[in-house]
């Protein structure tokens, strides 16, 4: 069990930074101890907004400071797993940014790590923690979906163009953590297509497929280059259907009653018929509640008890290897790639 406040760093004061430093800070049980970027503005624009903390350009400060019990990074990925490592070898907790690691042998490697050290390795997929993601997944475990038949999911803007990462590792990353969390069944296969349009760049747009053992498909959409903002969510039960948009202010989640009904004639399938069930439409309140904020409560609750996050090392080593085999499958063209067998590392969801 853990005993006093939980000393907490953030590394990168950039885009996410100061989001974690503000949730970290109003967490109870933690303490921000030190902030850590390699700009000197974004060094004195942390010291003016907390004057309190510590403030470096220097990484390896953190790691000799005994006050600091986890570190969160929040650096481009290809800096994650290094970054990463160190912490963990200095014994200290990691709170890292998504996507895991650049590859699934950097990512299986991490884990690794932090189970020899016991130490807690917790991936920000923050989307798990909003109060609809969870209430889909409420509705879809009580199976008041019934069988899932779809997810499709478009997630598209104008920018914010990475040069170390493709649209993919970027937007999908997104749904990709929301799919493996909801559904009780990991896909078997991947299919994806995509294109850059500036040179040198990588791809800007996307469409994945994924494939699941059951009669379940999922569609992913993503897109740099939209005019409009577009955060939008199908899925599809043999019960009832979900509409979610994230970028409504009040009712983000929309169920309806609606649906098809089969009823075949056993001596053809001409006798086949299709009707057509139309119902209510209910939207479910929500709380409030900033998701990255349940999010650092779920992290410093994780280090008092020892439990293991929902968005643990383990489910953030999976979501790497799609996004690995989807980027496979655009160099393929869209052919299929099949993923390794799961039981080797727990399918079921946390």
């Amino acid at each position: 069990m853990w005993h006093g406040s939980v000393g907490v760093a953030v590394v990168g004061y950039g885009y996410w930074g100061p989001n974690l430093v503000r949730n970290f800070a109003s967490t109870e049980g933690a303490q921000v101890i030190a902030v850590s970027d390699l700009d000197p503005d974004k060094l004195s624009l942390a010291r003016r907004r907390y004057p309190g903390i510590v403030t470096t350009a220097e990484f390896r400060d953190l790691l000799k400071d005994s006050r600091i019990d986890a570190i969160a990074i929040a650096t481009p990925v290809h800096s994650h797993y290094d970054l990463a490592l160190a912490a963990l070898k200095a014994g200290k907790n990691v709170f890292l940014e998504k996507p895991l690691a650049q590859t699934a042998e950097q990512a299986h490697h991490l884990i690794v790590e932090a189970e020899r050290r016991k130490l807690i390795l917790m991936v920000d997929h923050t989307f798990l923690y909003t109060p609809a993601v969870q209430k889909i997944r409420e509705l879809i475990v009580e199976g008041a979906l019934g069988d899932i038949y779809y997810y499709n999911g478009i997630r598209a803007s104008l920018g914010l163009f990475q040069s170390d990462v493709n649209v993919i590792w970027d937007l999908a990353v997104h749904d990709i953590s929301i799919i493996r969390y909801i559904l009780n069944e990991g896909p078997v296969a991947v299919s994806a297509t995509g294109t850059s349009h500036v040179a040198g760049t990588p791809e800007n747009m996307a469409h994945i497929t994924l494939f699941f053992q059951s009669s379940c498909i999922a569609h992913v959409s993503v897109n740099w280059l939209s005019p409009v903002k577009i955060r939008q969510t199908f899925i599809g039960g043999s019960r009832k259907m979900i509409v979610y948009d994230d970028l409504e202010a009040t009712e983000k989640i929309k169920v309806y009653d609606k649906g098809i009904t089969v009823k075949g004639g056993e001596e053809s399938d001409h006798q086949l018929r299709i009707g057509y069930r139309a119902g209510d439409m209910w939207a479910p309140h929500l709380p409030a509640k900033e998701a990255l904020q349940t999010e650092a409560e779920h992290f410093i609750d994780c280090l008092r008890t020892g439990a293991s996050p929902i968005s643990n090392g383990m489910s953030g080593l999976q979501v790497v290897e799609i996004l690995e085999a989807a980027s496979r499958s655009i160099a393929a063209q869209g052919n299929p790639v099949r993923l390794k067998d799961k039981k080797r590392i727990g399918e079921r969801v946390p």
